[in-house]
């Protein structure tokens, strides 16, 4: 997977911009903080994913007083081009274009498309609440398994479903309420079973390929027993577990069990990495979840995933920062930064960004 250039209009803070990344090397974004570095690499994996890893809402995109914003990106997989539009309109609905013609699915654009995003915010996956390990496999099994995200879309749409008549029983399950939970929970079977299935697959996957990312960055080998664990928040049959739980959903007025309340275990040399390992522990394993899914996708779609390197070595200690640099995946990258860039990093193209401005380094 290769981006050749990224057109942008009216994103974030700039007016107009254009990327061409280098082929090979890693294409530098350099600047002040605020300058608009991040945004580049948002635009790019907005492209690509038709979700911003910062969180963002389209109106926050957009830029302050236009209507809409315009990405353009050309990318080559395997020696084929394709061409990705994307309209992020305020007052209406976003429009997406693949090699011009209009995309009906958001799958049918995520099955063709991949990056790996690395950010200090990755740490939260660590030491943040189960949904953030939640989004973390999600986000993953979306990229090998595009029409995860219409099931979780399903799954959400149940969960709403079923948490407003829940609210509107006001505390009694009565006749009524119980029939009509009934039905929601059928559905919520179905699709819970389905999503707390892959996810527990994916985490088997995961496993060794996180803790051979996490040896390859740890100062000491005899501490780099790295454990995952997918946890459902019942046990035996789901429908069993919404039967027995019903009257406690009704009193709390939400559903108390299902994959929406999961999490992922993950352990350090068998203790728990978000209570008991240090804060650079924390980072190594945090990148090695990175690195990790970054190996995944890659074997499963046959094509290395783009890397977007945000501003990460700013928390890095000097060791880690050479053993992450020099053990990046052999994939296209652009990186952010304030400051000086590793050593062991092949620098392929340079962009000063001032203000919303890119400007080629020579």
């Amino acid at each position: 997977m290769r981006l050749d250039q990224l057109d942008i209009k009216d994103f974030r803070n700039y007016k107009e911009a254009e990327v061409r990344p280098a082929s090979s090397g890693v294409t530098v974004f350099g600047g002040d903080n605020g300058a608009g570095k991040t945004n580049v690499l948002e635009a790019v994996g907005f492209v690509a994913t038709l979700r911003s890893f910062r969180g963002a809402l389209t109106q926050a995109m957009v830029r302050d007083g236009t209507p809409q914003a315009v990405l353009r990106a050309q990318f080559d997989r395997e020696a084929r081009s394709l061409l990705v539009e994307v309209e992020l309109n305020v007052a209406g609905r976003d429009k997406l274009r693949l090699n011009r013609q209009a995309v009906r699915r958001n799958d049918d654009l995520t099955s063709v498309l991949a990056v790996t995003v690395f950010s200090p915010d990755d740490i939260d996956v660590i030491k943040g609440g189960p949904a953030t390990r939640r989004d973390y496999l999600d986000e993953l099994l979306c990229a090998v398994h595009p029409r995860h995200g219409a099931t979780l879309a399903e799954l959400e749409r149940v969960l709403r479903q079923r948490n407003a008549l829940l609210r509107n029983a006001g505390g009694t399950l009565r006749p009524g309420v119980g029939a009509t939970l009934d039905v929601w929970d059928a559905k919520l079977v179905e699709l819970g079973e389905v999503i707390a299935l892959s996810r527990h697959s994916l985490a088997a996957e995961l496993e060794p390929l996180v803790g051979a990312a996490y040896l390859a960055l740890c100062a000491k080998p005899e501490r780099a027993a790295v454990a995952m664990r997918y946890e459902r928040s019942w046990g035996g049959d789901l429908a069993e577990a919404l039967a027995t739980a019903r009257y406690e959903d009704v009193r709390r007025a939400t559903t108390t069990v299902g994959p929406q309340r999961d999490d992922l275990y993950l352990g350090l040399n068998g203790l728990a990495a978000r209570a008991q390992a240090s804060q650079g522990e924390q980072r190594s394993l945090a990148l090695a979840l990175r690195l990790g899914g970054h190996r995944l996708v890659e074997t499963k779609q046959g094509s290395a995933p783009v890397l977007l390197l945000d501003d990460i070595f700013s928390e890095l200690d000097p060791r880690r920062c050479e053993a992450l640099a020099t053990g990046l995946p052999d994939a296209q990258a652009l990186l952010t930064t304030a400051g000086p860039v590793p050593a062991g990093l092949e620098v392929g193209a340079r962009y000063q960004v001032v203000a919303g401005e890119l400007a080629a380094v020579l």
